[in-house]
């Protein structure tokens, strides 16, 4: 049988022989103070009589320290914990010891005076205190050099990093080893007994701690600062997980069960999708552009075009902070720069600056990802998502054909499949302009990418659902009744990519995003993965109520994949090609001045009627249920 290291031994000991082992401790303590007191205090060698009492003493000593150390506590103290308190019930100990050695030096007939009691309680003191520092010291050598042990940075040393280190030290298998912090003046410091490295030195923290995970715990910090840590994380190989608000963190359930966000897995309900095999020839060493550069979709696609070694990406963005944030971390994710990082101010239906964009930086493949999505705002003001979202699109499709560009993928959305409002129809116009310039373009592939909602994106519900439960509820859904298709970003973009550098054009891909899920479970997987409980009338001491407001204007309680059942598959199972009906060429021109002629008139309601009757031609085939697309999918996969 293969022996256990003495590391291994140490780590695998349960509670109770950690206990004996203290109690032992105390009780040579006790010895060893009770020698060094009769050495200080006296000031002769005892006599062969004197020195055989003290002998007999000794035992006492120890029981009475052991017994002492059983009614108190002292024991049962972690090392891990060892501070302030634990000092104080030191002391006690030591003063209790102190109170009681005259009593037992009385018992065992030994005459001593009434110095020696106090300079014995003081020795004991400062051994035991010595003692548990000593052996922390050895603990947490030994845990650093342990692979049984995740060594743990926490970024962020103010009050939601202290409770966070405090909590993780309740953990057998997990050791906070050193606080981040960007703050200089926290540069040096210890820390709820940690070191504070600056944010700056994060490999260097981490190389010296052997440490593979970083959680970050500074609640107040922007969601953007925050994405920027995280890669810099994940390009290190460390896993790195983060904190809600410091208010969250109280209640009885563990600070380490309210790590967020929470896995997709646990809130899509499947494995999520292995890294798809982008074709790097469709993007390394040429110049790409991404519209809305800033949103999620945009960013996470610039992020993944990045990784391909582009020669140029341009990021063309109609928001100048979206710009920014973008455009700084793109730069820090630039491998020695390799890549020629182009921001560019401005929106897609401004026609002179589209054309000299995609003429100055020899565009080869556009990813068109520029859109106003948010179905009640949109609803709202028709006006605007039309010019940007149906307009824009077509002028900026007819620039990139004009300018010659190799690839024009369009990302579309599953609202524009039989839209019932304004939002959805925008999206469907423009998926038609896209189809109907892939008819009569002979250099340019136009395609299309068609998938559902995207988790964390900005203005979705699980953000939303998020900051409901920090807020302490209610987490508000529409109907108890709707579902949606979820997918990760980082799986829609990857599949994005992959469609896009096999697109020969014409096609509208449909993304496989599984089986539609019920907004009412993701709220309720949400709550609980926040480590809090749902308050209905099965539960009314629950923490978080879920409250139902009503469908939206131009909502829909099911969302579909497709119009048409012709679905067929592609190289890769994740990617599907639908064949649907679209405009002709003289259709197409007839519902843009159509709809620019609603828009010169002013009238929103005239504005989305226009968009949906041409959106709502054009449908062909059965509505069907929510789940008949995801089915006629797993059919063509097969």
């Amino acid at each position: 049988m293969r022996r256990m290291t003495p590391i291994k031994a140490i780590l695998s000991l349960t509670p109770a022989h950690k206990r004996l082992v203290f109690y032992a401790l105390d009780a040579v303590l006790a010895v060893l103070a009770l020698g060094a007191a009769v050495a200080v205090h006296s000031s002769s060698m005892p006599s062969a009589e004197s020195a055989f009492r003290y002998i007999g003493l000794l035992g006492m000593y120890g029981l009475a320290a052991v017994s002492w150390s059983g009614v108190l506590g002292v024991a049962r103290l972690r090392l891990k914990d060892f501070g302030g308190a634990a000092v104080g019930r030191i002391a006690v100990h030591a003063g209790l010891l102190a109170a009681t050695s005259p009593v037992l030096t009385a018992f065992g007939s030994v005459s001593v005076e009434p110095g020696l009691h106090v300079v014995f309680g003081l020795t004991f003191f400062a051994l035991s205190c010595l003692a548990r520092l000593g052996l922390l010291k050895l603990l947490i050598s030994i845990y650093r050099r342990s692979a049984a042990v995740t060594r743990v940075l926490i970024y962020g040393a103010g009050r939601t990093g202290m409770a966070l280190a405090s909590a993780l030290r309740e953990q057998p298998h997990l050791m906070p080893v050193a606080f981040l912090d960007d703050n200089a003046t926290l540069s040096g410091q210890i820390v709820a007994g940690l070191p504070v490295y600056p944010g700056i030195r994060l490999e260097q923290a981490a190389r010296e701690f052997k440490a593979t995970r970083v959680i970050l715990a500074m609640p107040s910090v922007g969601e953007h600062r925050q994405t920027l840590i995280a890669h810099r994380v994940q390009r290190l190989g460390m896993e790195v997980l983060s904190l809600p608000s410091f208010a969250q963190l109280i209640g009885d359930e563990s600070l380490v069960d309210r790590l967020m966000p929470t896995r997709p897995q646990f809130l899509l309900r499947r494995e999520l999708m292995a890294r798809a095999g982008i074709d790097g020839n469709a993007y390394r060493g040429g110049n790409v552009l991404v519209s809305g550069a800033g949103g999620t979709i945009g960013l996470e696609l610039c992020r993944q075009v990045l990784a391909q070694r582009p020669a140029r990406l341009v990021l063309l963005e109609i928001s100048e902070p979206a710009l920014y944030r973008a455009e700084r971390e793109l730069q820090m994710l630039n491998d020695h720069g390799r890549t020629q990082i182009v921001p560019v101010l401005g929106s897609i239906g401004d026609e002179e600056l589209v054309r000299d964009v995609l003429a100055r930086h020899r565009i080869g493949v556009v990813l068109h990802a520029a859109a106003y999505k948010h179905v009640p705002i949109v609803e709202a003001n028709p006006r605007a998502g039309l010019i940007n979202n149906t307009l824009g699109t077509a002028v900026f499709a007819n620039c990139a054909r004009e300018a010659g560009v190799e690839r024009f993928v369009l990302i579309s959305s599953d609202k524009a499949v039989r839209p019932t409002g304004v939002m959805g129809a925008s999206k469907r116009l423009a998926e038609l302009v896209v189809q109907d310039l892939a008819t009569r373009s002979t250099t340019t592939r136009f395609s299309i990418v068609r998938f559902g909602n995207v988790l964390g994106s900005s203005g979705s519900v699980l953000p939303l659902f998020q900051e409901q439960i920090a807020l302490g509820g209610p987490v508000t859904i529409t109907d108890p009744r709707v579902t949606r298709y979820f997918m990760t970003v980082r799986e829609a973009v990857q599949l994005v990519l992959v469609a896009g550098s096999i697109a020969k054009g014409g096609e509208v891909f449909v993304l496989d995003m599984g089986q539609p899920i019920p907004i009412i479970d993701l709220a309720r997987r949400l709550i609980e993965g926040a480590g809090l409980k749902v308050r209905d009338e099965d539960n009314p001491d629950g923490d978080i109520e879920i409250v139902v407001t009503g469908l939206r204007p131009g909502e829909k309680l099911h969302e579909e994949l497709t119009i048409s059942d012709k679905i067929e598959p592609t190289v890769h199972p994740k990617i599907m090609v639908v064949r649907e009906a679209c405009l002709s060429e003289l259709e197409t021109a007839a519902a843009l001045r159509d709809i620019r002629q609603a828009i010169s008139e002013g009238q929103p309601e005239h504005m989305a009627a226009r968009a949906l009757h041409w959106a709502r031609d054009r449908w062909t085939g059965s509505a069907g249920s929510a789940s008949q697309p995801a089915a006629e999918i797993e059919k063509a996969q097969n």
